[in-house]
């Protein structure tokens, strides 16, 4: 059973930092991509970044690049999200999602395994 467990939630006002984490367990991920979507009130769920888990690949959604670091620890069997220049538009709900395949997927209806989700908030 794959377990995702979000953590990092908090309020930081514009321009400031937060890193999310999120743990995961019930399976070896080395051929898995982990993606991190949001969701904000009224809106659909988006992608937000993704990651392959045996080569670090990356990919970013436009309004992200260069905001925002996915990363992970083969480790820790974790992974992360550094956002900097927090802007008030990416307050929304974050969730962690895997999915088998070692490549990119942007679309969240392909991740089977979903996270609880964790609650980013920017004020201006």
């Amino acid at each position: 059973q794959v377990q995702l467990v979000e953590s990092g939630r908090g309020l930081v006002q514009a321009g400031g930092s937060l890193r999310l984490s999120c743990a995961a367990s019930g399976r070896t991920f080395t051929r898995y991509a982990m993606g991190w979507f949001r969701q904000a009130p009224g809106k659909e769920r988006e992608f937000v970044a993704v990651i392959t888990w045996s080569l670090g690949s990356t990919y970013y959604a436009d309004s992200v690049k260069g905001r925002f670091t996915i990363s992970r620890d083969n480790a820790k069997n974790t992974v992360y999200l550094q956002m900097n220049s927090l802007k008030p538009e990416d307050t929304a709900l974050y969730y962690c999602a895997a999915r088998p395949g070692s490549y990119w997927v942007t679309a969240p209806e392909e991740y089977p395994y979903w996270g609880q989700g964790t609650q980013v908030t920017v004020s201006s």
